[in-house]
């Protein structure tokens, strides 16, 4: 199937935009309304009577989206809870953002018990979990939620952890593109039994803009390169020390130093998803991550706990630049707000909570 056939028609509801051409992908799709809101490309969604976002424990009809995150420019992902509340605070300190007196941060997903959500002013901090079917569960959920809140020309940031390939720990590599173990510049999916691939594009200007914006007073490196993005930590990354294996270190080498020469610098989980469903809806995206080790010379992290939680600030520093850049230069510095959730209808409210609570 080609990956033609596999885009679905454009709906006639316009969602309360005019139908004007906004902006087109490459195959002459559109991807936006002319006011530069998501325009989803799933007719169906606009003849349901509501649309329930179940991994985000929100609906549309039981939520005032637009209230709740209307204001949104910047989606930022990374993998657990708990880095993306430490980041949400990082965020607050960096752009000003105050909280009302007697507040804390609201974990708005908190309902769903599989990701956690958090809003500081035009930013919001997600967890989207490990490896590319639970990022691609949740790029769904949340593009839906920037459609449904009219966000305009949102931009996504996947920030996260990798292996270096021929880059030392601590490095902080923003990904140019991003392949498959194949080397594949395609999300290969399995949609009615046929095979769809989907184009894994990144913002390239997007990534340049990062890399102008590294220090070089920074005590690390900061390098542009492709990305691997395999479905599988051990195998799938050629690790020695998995339950299994069944090649050699011999193998191994071969393998890492022939996909280095292609261009790769690093290995993750969730970019070829990430990227792929990105480009697919429109979306301004980019992913920045810093290694952990170097793959051609180990396969286990061993650096100690507190020296892997400073790298780990490292791509939240970069992106927290860019953002701090851009809302400086629109004047949107020392937003107030801290949230909170703006109910609808209440009965759909608590059916929506319930139904997100219940554990698969």
């Amino acid at each position: 199937m080609s990956t033609a056939s596999a885009i679905m028609p454009q709906s006639n509801g316009t969602n309360g935009h005019s139908k004007h051409n906004g902006t087109c992908d490459e195959m002459g799709v559109d991807t936006r309304y002319p006011d530069g809101t998501v325009r989803l490309r799933n007719p169906n969604i606009e003849l349901m009577d509501q649309d329930i976002l179940y991994h985000l424990a929100l609906g549309s009809g039981s939520h005032d989206l637009v209230e709740m995150f209307g204001d949104v420019k910047f989606v930022c992902m990374g993998g657990t809870p708990k880095r993306m509340e430490q980041f949400a605070y990082t965020v607050m300190a960096e752009i000003g953002h105050k909280l009302p007196c007697g507040t804390t941060l609201q974990d708005i997903s908190q309902f769903s018990y599989r990701y956690s959500m958090y809003k500081v002013g035009p930013v919001l901090c997600i967890s989207h979990g490990m490896g590319i079917p639970s990022v691609g569960i949740l790029l769904h959920e949340v593009i839906k939620l920037m459609y449904h809140a009219k966000v305009r020309d949102p931009v996504f940031f996947r920030i996260g952890t990798c292996g270096g390939v021929g880059y030392e720990g601590g490095t902080v590599i923003i990904s140019e593109d991003t392949v498959d173990g194949a080397l594949r510049n395609v999300l290969e999916l399995t949609v009615l039994g046929k095979s769809v691939q989907r184009p894994a594009k990144l913002d390239r200007r997007l990534a340049r803009e990062l890399k102008a914006l590294s220090d070089p007073e920074d005590p690390y490196d900061t390098v542009m390169g492709k990305t691997m993005c395999t479905y599988d930590f051990y195998e799938g990354q050629g690790r020695l020390d998995g339950a299994f294996c069944d090649f050699t270190e011999t193998d191994k080498m071969e393998y890492l130093e022939s996909i280095h020469k292609f261009g790769v610098v690093n290995i993750e989980m969730e970019s070829l998803a990430f990227a792929a469903l990105t480009h697919h809806a429109g979306i301004k995206a980019a992913v920045v991550c810093v290694t952990l080790l170097d793959r051609l010379k180990g396969d286990q992290v061993l650096a100690p706990k507190e020296v892997l939680d400073e790298w780990q600030q490292r791509p939240t520093k970069l992106v927290c630049r860019y953002m701090k850049r851009y809302l400086q230069i629109k004047g949107r510095l020392s937003l107030d707000g801290h949230g909170s959730v703006a109910v609808k209808s209440p009965r759909r409210f608590k059916l929506v909570q319930q139904e997100s609570e219940t554990y698969d």
